[in-house]
């Protein structure tokens, strides 16, 4: 069931109009048969591996409070004893106390350890068995044997990697003492199967979530209105801009031969904006149709192409995927003990200036290592991964020679410099994504050097522009859609673009806006004959 499907746009309105006519108790119930019966339409086969998830770190997460609600009160009955002189103090001194607390976390550990373990495992059979038996019949080639290990066939299932993320982070924060285990099993699984975010998130944390999940939200004219606004703007990045240009994408990588120099420069670019359109534009959907519903999500963009540098760029970027890896990757590598050894050692042995940098390099390049399999289970993506990671590095290690740079030309805080600076970034995340168009990293540094050695620049005037898919009212509506995205960024930067609307705009004039706009991709949505109304490009992840 695509998100740009009549089908889903009617499930989301019979969904909408039952949850505010159905009583409060029959709220929530609602919600997981909804997103169930969504999953399902996606693959009834897919739903035993969303439940098998559920199930295991619903289990994980109950056994850990549960021992941990056992450790504590036997903890203070300990104590107790101790304090009434009842007790041994072998049995209930500080010390014992100390042996128990520590022995009950060992075992809450290796609980959550097995539970997020069994979850990745069902992440990773799914998504990276091919990939890696295609290395191993690459070594065994290597190595002069005729051997090969065949392919399994797997169906990789929507939002496996979405929703898998979401739930580890959920035992974990049981385990962290952030919340209590949610007791409700169904419950639970309406936290972990919440239909909007299973395509491509946002990655939600419990805390932020469940509540708002379970509460019976009142009917509120307003709520409905702001969420219809969100969903029918995305609707127009995704329809009108992402999938009419996906057209010209996929004929240039489609045959890279025929498509070199400044189609390459083409490529970066139009992937970029399809991207962006398509990622934020299925972003706005969920956020939206969640807020139609009352419930507040986290928001996942926060107009990334006005960055600076890349690092800032993955501050502003699927946001909560870059949280999900810090908090629960890069921090607890930082910390565990054999980085704080390493750290030691190197800082001893190689000096404080070099040696304080290791760890967290190291940890840095597990982080983006991760990011770039999580994305897909192909070289390509982990060269992408590695390749921000080298940028953010290098960029870090010239941060004092950027600063003697600003001191002596004063372009710190200049506006030339600040254009300068996000053009720049805007340039090298395109150049880094190219790795994603090809899915070949050979093919990728190929393409990307014709852009120096093929001087075909004549192309954008001779009219081969038009060979791509795309007539010329396809550009022209492109350009104004492109337009009116950075517009709208643009007066986002001071604020929220709808509440600013609504203080400046009566609600007739906003309403006119939207049903406009909803005209626009009524008649030049890029659906019917010559193109496709296409899966989220995320869906894949």
């Amino acid at each position: 069931m695509l998100f740009t499907s009549y089908q889903f746009i009617g499930f989301v309105i019979l969904l909408v109009a039952l949850y505010y006519v159905l009583p409060k108790k029959a709220k929530w119930p609602l919600l997981l048969l909804g997103s169930y019966v969504f999953y399902f339409f996606a693959g009834w086969k897919f739903l035993f591996y969303i439940a098998g998830v559920t199930v295991i770190t619903y289990v994980a997460a109950l056994l850990i409070s549960r021992n941990k609600n056992r450790a504590d009160a036997r903890f203070a009955e300990l104590k107790a004893l101790e304090k009434s002189g009842e007790g041994a103090p072998e049995e209930c001194g500080k010390e014992a106390r100390k042996r128990y607390k520590e022995s009950q976390k060992k075992k809450r550990r290796r609980i959550m350890g097995v539970g997020i373990t069994i979850a990745l495992l069902i992440l990773a059979v799914v998504k990276y068995t091919n990939f890696t038996i295609h290395n191993i019949n690459g070594l065994l080639s290597a190595f002069g044997s005729s051997q090969r290990i065949g392919f399994l066939t797997i169906a990789l299932p929507m939002g496996i990697s979405f929703y898998t993320f979401q739930a580890v982070s959920y035992v974990i924060d049981v385990y962290r003492e952030r919340h209590e285990a949610q007791k409700n099993f169904f419950k639970y699984a309406l936290f972990v199967g919440f239909f909007p975010q299973l395509v491509q998130g946002p990655i939600s944390r419990y805390g932020d979530l469940a509540k708002e999940l379970f509460t019976p939200h009142p009917f509120n004219g307003r709520v409905l209105e702001r969420g219809l606004e969100r969903v029918i703007w995305g609707y127009f990045k995704k329809v009108v801009i992402a999938d009419r240009i996906l057209t010209a994408v996929n004929t240039m990588i489609d045959t890279p031969e025929n498509y070199k120099g400044v189609y390459v420069f083409l490529v970066m670019m139009f992937y970029a904006l399809e991207l962006y359109a398509d990622f934020t534009g299925g972003i706005d959907i969920t956020i939206g149709i969640a807020e139609m519903l009352g419930i507040p999500m986290k928001e996942n963009f926060e107009r990334p192409f006005f960055s600076k540098n890349i690092a800032e760029y993955w501050r502003r970027w699927h946001i909560t995927m870059g949280t999900w890896f810090t908090d629960y990757i890069f921090y607890p590598i930082s910390v565990s003990g054999p980085m704080l050894k390493l750290g030691k050692w190197s800082r001893k042995h190689l000096g404080e200036k070099v040696g304080k940098r290791i760890p967290v390099y190291l940890a840095s390049f597990i982080v983006w290592f991760t990011t770039g399999i999580w994305h897909g289970a192909s070289w390509n993506f982990i060269v992408w991964g590695l390749g921000n990671f080298v940028v953010i590095m290098i960029s870090q290690e010239l941060e004092p020679l950027y600063r003697r740079f600003h001191k002596r030309f004063h372009t710190d805080g200049s506006t030339t410099y600040k254009t300068f600076q996000v053009g720049r970034t805007v340039l090298l995340m395109s150049a880094l994504r190219l790795f994603d168009c090809y899915r070949d990293v050979p093919l990728t540094f190929k393409m990307f050097g014709t852009m120096f050695t093929t001087w075909n620049w004549k192309s954008f005037g001779n009219g081969t522009l038009l060979e791509l898919g795309l007539v010329r009212s396809d550009y022209v509506i492109l350009g104004l859609g492109t337009i009116l995205l950075i517009v709208v960024s643009m007066i986002g930067r001071s604020g929220s673009v709808r509440d600013k609307m609504e203080k400046k705009i009566p609600f007739a004039g906003r309403w006119a806006i939207f049903y406009v706009l909803t005209l626009v991709i009524i008649v030049f949505g890029a659906y019917g004959l010559g193109y496709d109304a296409a899966q989220f490009i995320y869906n894949q992840f």
